[in-house]
């Protein structure tokens, strides 16, 4: 899987249009077809096997056949047991990136919003790579290691796009005469969350190092259950304390089956069923429904991710038009949204109607039955003035109005391991 993708691209180098060629390739689904030109050949994460031994339920998911959840557990008992415990989710099919060379952060900087130079060693950030129209090419996370590299995270969704977003500008800086090359590490490492309040005490057994002094965002390399080379990020996408764990292909089934015999049913296996609701819970966008290329960051509620500084300097791509956003208000915004009138749920696509017009006002981007509430939510993108909190809108649900009341994010509180 993912052949030949750990070698550096020197981008220069007359290979680097042939490894350019074969990315695309590898990493397109839809050119992927089989020998009876049936149906796209789904890649799989290296605990495919190990998934379906345990009684995952297997979907196609960007391109990867991926569990959606376990046969012990619903979606909604394994969302709970997140809440309450801790919970494993495979997330290999995410692209992790290095970048290296003493120009790595001048490619952060030209990419990105966020003043990568300025993080403190092992240090990360949510950020986003944007266009020069002001939307969101994807969100990540990026990560200054001790190591001489960067260390990003970033959609799976958006792998070949941002692959090649990548690789373009490492060639263009490269035809500059700077210092800068890439590896995607995705063929020599699995990715695993291990989320939930128990997450601590459960991986601290079994790490070399006091994981209280790790804090949000904050990432380390150690060994885990006596394998080396573990890199430790304290980060998820639910809302609660969990970390996640970058580890070598060939190791990552030993390290998950040694957490879960040793956490005595404390954690439990966790599928994108379960991610999907925690994250909405924790009000954090889903790329491609939440936020995409016609999103500005202002829009979506994400200016936070804009260092300061970069504001001051504007610019990052589409900075114009999103620091004219930040300053005269965007025409509209992403608002959470909580179900008044018992029934069926709002769902991606929905229209939001004015309450006393009627007229259409925005549209649900995302939405659920609420486990840990007991009651609908979900986020979209209301015209401007029309989202004030506490008051109320009517979802369009299979021709029927529903009453929703705009509310603050995150639906559940963060509990995130602050410094």
């Amino acid at each position: 899987m993912f052949s030949g993708l750990t070698s550096k691209l020197f981008v220069n180098c007359e290979t680097f249009f042939i490894r350019r060629l074969n990315i695309s390739t590898t990493f397109n689904v839809n050119s992927k077809i089989n020998e009876n030109n049936e149906k796209p050949t789904l890649k799989v994460t290296p605990l495919n096997q190990f998934h379906i031994k345990n009684g995952g339920k297997m979907v196609p998911f960007a391109g990867y056949s991926m569990p959606v959840l376990y046969s012990d557990l619903s979606i909604n008992d394994s969302h709970l047991h997140t809440r309450s415990k801790a919970s494993l989710f495979d997330v290999s099919h995410m692209l992790q990136t290095r970048v290296y060379g003493k120009d790595r952060f001048q490619f952060a900087h030209d990419l990105t919003v966020t003043d990568v130079k300025n993080l403190k060693p092992n240090q990360g950030s949510l950020s986003l790579f944007t266009n020069h129209s002001g939307g969101i090419i994807d969100d990540l996370i990026i990560t200054n290691t001790d190591s001489n590299f960067l260390y990003i995270v970033s959609n799976a969704g958006c792998m070949e796009k941002d692959i090649s977003l990548m690789v373009d500008h490492c060639a263009k800086l490269r035809n500059q005469g700077k210092d800068v090359s890439l590896e995607f590490i995705n063929d020599g490492y699995s990715l695993i969350a291990l989320q939930g309040p128990s997450s601590m005490s459960c991986l601290q057994s079994q790490v070399d190092f006091d994981l209280s002094v790790l804090y949000f965002m904050y990432s380390k390399v150690s060994s885990i259950a006596g394998i080396d080379g573990c890199r430790i990020t304290r980060c998820g996408y639910t809302g609660e304390d969990g970390f996640e764990l970058s580890i070598p292909n060939e190791s990552v089934q030993i390290i998950v089956e040694t957490l879960l015999d040793a956490s005595d049913g404390t954690i439990k296996l966790a599928g994108l069923g379960a991610r999907d609701t925690l994250r909405l819970e924790a009000g954090l966008c889903l790329y491609g429904n939440d936020i995409d290329e016609a999103t500005t960051p202002i829009e979506a509620g994400l200016a936070w991710t804009i260092s300061k500084t970069r504001r001051e300097t504007r610019d990052f791509p589409g900075a114009d038009i999103i620091m004219k956003q930040l300053k005269d208000k965007p025409t509209r915004r992403r608002v959470g949204l909580k179900s008044v009138d018992k029934g069926p749920p709002a769902r991606h696509g929905f229209q939001i109607l004015d309450s006393e017009t009627g007229a259409e006002i925005g549209k649900v981007t995302s939405g659920c039955p609420s486990p840990s509430l007991n009651t609908n939510i979900a986020m979209g993108y209301l015209k401007a003035g029309k989202g004030k909190l506490g008051s109320t809108v009517k979802c369009l649900i299979r021709n029927k109005q529903y009453e929703f009341e705009v509310t603050k994010m995150p639906f559940v509180p963060s509990q995130y391991y602050m410094e």
